[in-house]
């Protein structure tokens, strides 16, 4: 059975559900299709990887006190994080992946490293 590729249209056989010629048309047409959205998503990693070198950068000891100039000056982005954690105590911990934060009073700030 002739079928037509999705994306150049050329005619090819195989399986009843293959719908492209081959590995490149393949490609080409997610590209394609997924286009809007993956540039949100590569802005937003791109975001959240720069954020998580700057915490790993400046919490060598895995817990250490810095100040919010120091992470602004680095290029960290508050905006950007993977998960929240809130103590019983109603503490409220910023992680990006492992790497973690928790504001304090004056502009401090307390980096740590969450156990695997």
């Amino acid at each position: 059975m002739n079928k037509e590729c999705l994306e150049c249209g050329d005619a090819f056989k195989g399986r009843i559900d293959k719908k492209f010629c081959g590995d490149g048309c393949r490609n080409a047409y997610n590209n394609k299709i997924n286009k809007d959205s993956k540039n949100l998503i590569r802005n937003t990693n791109n975001r959240l990887r720069k954020n998580y070198r700057v915490l790993e950068a400046l919490n060598p000891q895995q817990k250490t006190k810095t100040s919010r100039a120091k992470l602004i000056e680095k290029g960290f982005d508050f905006n950007y994080f993977t998960s929240i954690y809130t103590t019983k105590a109603e503490a409220v911990y910023y992680f990006v992946y492992d790497q973690g934060y928790l504001l304090l009073e004056n502009d401090y700030i307390l980096l740590i490293k969450r156990d695997s």
